[in-house]
């Protein structure tokens, strides 16, 4: 009998903070896993994504917003990780902002996908 595939949310559960071990721990994780979550994402990406997927990418832009205006101008990439964590615990307490700022991104996000499923169309035919 096959082993049912995980899902990427059940694999991986962030409720706190990951120490370093837990990292490598999780980076050594999906590095085992990496083929079937590839599978998943190439199957992922021939749906049209759902209201609660497109509003889960505004979020994440609008927290992307938030990190660079706190940051400065830098992308998360440049910041030590440190002050990585104070910048997302600031961020956290900005729910209120976050949650205006996402519904103002809801109509681009919508439109991104049109596009990305219209040129999808294209590059298969």
């Amino acid at each position: 009998m096959e082993k049912p595939l995980i899902r990427f949310k059940e694999f991986i559960k962030v409720d706190e903070a990951l120490d370093m071990s837990q990292r490598r721990a999780r980076a050594r994780s999906l590095k085992k896993n990496k083929a079937k979550i590839a599978m998943g994402r190439r199957r992922a990406a021939r749906k049209t994504a759902n209201p609660e997927k497109l509003e889960k990418r505004a979020r994440r832009q609008a927290i992307g917003q938030m990190f660079t205006r706190l940051s400065k101008g830098k992308s998360k990439e440049e910041v030590p990780f440190t002050r990585r964590q104070e910048i997302e615990k600031r961020i956290e307490k900005m729910k209120p902002k976050i949650d205006r700022i996402t519904k103002k991104l809801l109509p681009k996000v919508r439109k991104m996908e049109r596009e990305r499923k219209r040129g999808a169309g294209k590059s298969e035919q």
